[in-house]
């Protein structure tokens, strides 16, 4: 409110900006207070201000922003209080205050000046910093990602011509973003479109959909309820959900869905088999709790999981506040790993970068944590021991499980004749040096398609 808003609006408008968006703010640092669109507006009236947090889950705005977005007029009569599937606050005067969560969020997005804040040439310059970022941790696979969080087609379009032009050191597999507020069969549509970038190494053939928030946060769908009494946020109904599995398979696209709470997987499983097709591959994303008789459905069906594992640690500080918001058994389980390879359910690993942007986002400290079950910059002992995995399997969830997911398997994925040569070099075996010590270890080199696309030297 002192430093970043103000320069934030200042470079606005010397540049002629016709919005101001920003993210990376943490709940934790504002929970005594958070800024309203009253206090906002004190800095910027004139200009609309969207700023997401580091989980992008919940934003706060200005008034103008909730404007445009249909929310309230500027005479502050109240337009719209509730969203399926989001929380639009109200505070004592019976007015938005400015802070939305879950699709709430995402829906008030929509309004901001997408084409000028996330152009051709932002795309372009953002994917060379990701390309950069990747290849020196050592990734040459690289799914969903957040650059089309703007409702544009820039992100495509930069990833089609930096393959074209030879560019490209990496596969990019892309989902389209629908939201439980659109119009199902016209975002559908749209996502179908996205098809028409595709090249050798970008593949759009998913959709991304968020049932519901995050259990650590209290919006993830559980059972039984959260201590406060509340289930959670389901920005779908099962039976809608459901319905777009079955268009969405029809037309070639996979599902991706976003889900944490055991009564959320419960709801998504429900709908991969009613309504998708096995053959597929529909992936249920993060996965916090699992109720015993789903992982059998899930392998029945060949349904995949790309599990949060990089969230499976707490400090000792965390996990004493766990008891006092869940109920007892998920207080003391977290995120299942072993469980997966136990059932047969073809799992990757994902680092929720950069919503998780305090853990480590390379593969070797990820694959330490899914194997230790914790972290080495944080005091906290392990939670829920019994699903942590074999080194092998943390290897097998980061390489040819990952090529699974992309339905690139016959391609890469493992060393195998035939195959592209993608590959690291590192400085120590990590299958073989103590646990503790994995995180440690250094990339060398990277290798994508034969070729070495990065050196530490």
């Amino acid at each position: 409110m002192t430093e970043i808003l103000p320069a934030a609006v200042k470079q606005a408008r010397e540049s002629g900006a016709k919005a101001v968006f920003g993210q990376g703010w943490n709940l934790a640092s504002f929970q005594s207070h958070i800024p309203t669109r009253q206090e906002i507006d004190t800095v910027c009236s004139d200009i609309p201000v969207y700023f997401l947090d580091d989980e992008c889950h919940k934003a706060i705005t200005n008034t103008l922003m909730l404007v445009h977005a249909g929310i309230m007029k500027e005479d502050g009569m109240v337009l719209k209080k509730e969203l399926r599937g989001g929380v639009i606050e109200i505070g004592a005067d019976g007015t938005p205050t400015g802070f939305l969560s879950e699709q709430a969020q995402t829906y008030v997005r929509q309004f901001i000046d997408h084409e000028n804040l996330y152009s051709l040439d932002m795309a372009l310059s953002n994917l060379s910093d990701i390309e950069h970022r990747m290849l020196s941790e050592g990734y040459t696979m690289y799914h969903e990602g957040w650059g089309n969080y703007f409702v544009n087609n820039n992100y495509y379009k930069a990833l089609q011509q930096m393959d074209k032009a030879g560019k490209l050191h990496f596969v990019a597999g892309l989902p389209y973003e629908i939201e439980s507020w659109m119009d199902m069969d016209e975002a559908l549509g749209r996502a179908v479109d996205t098809k028409k970038f595709a090249s050798k190494r970008v593949i759009p053939g998913w959709i991304k959909i968020l049932l519901d928030g995050t259990v650590e946060s209290g919006t993830g769908l559980i059972d039984p309820l959260y201590l406060n009494g509340s289930q959670g946020i389901a920005n779908w109904e099962e039976k809608d959900l459901t319905e777009i599995t079955r268009k969405a398979n029809a037309r070639g696209l996979t599902l991706h869905v976003h889900v944490m709470g055991n009564k959320g997987v419960r709801t998504v499983v429900n709908a991969f088999v009613n309504g998708g097709k096995d053959e597929m591959r529909n992936t249920l994303v993060h996965v916090r709790n699992v109720d015993a008789p789903d992982y059998k459905r899930m392998a029945d069906h060949n349904i995949y999981v790309t599990s949060g594992i990089t969230w499976h640690h707490f400090s000792d500080e965390a996990q004493k506040e766990l008891p006092k918001m869940l109920p007892a058994v998920m207080a003391t389980k977290a995120y299942p790993m072993k469980s997966f390879f136990d059932y047969g359910i073809p799992v990757s690993i994902h680092s929720d970068y950069p919503a998780l942007s305090g853990s480590p986002d390379d593969p070797f400290g990820i694959m330490e944590i899914a194997v230790t079950g914790t972290y080495p910059q944080e005091n906290g002992k392990p939670i829920w021991t019994e699903e942590l995995v074999t080194r092998e399997q943390a290897l097998t969830a980061m390489t040819i499980n990952c090529a699974k997911q992309m339905f690139i398997e016959d391609e890469r994925g493992s060393i195998k004749a035939g195959k592209y040569a993608d590959f690291l070099l590192v400085d120590k075996d990590v299958l073989t040096c103590p646990a503790d010590d994995i995180h440690n270890a250094k990339l060398e080199e990277t290798y994508f398609e034969g070729k070495k696309v990065f050196s530490r030297g």
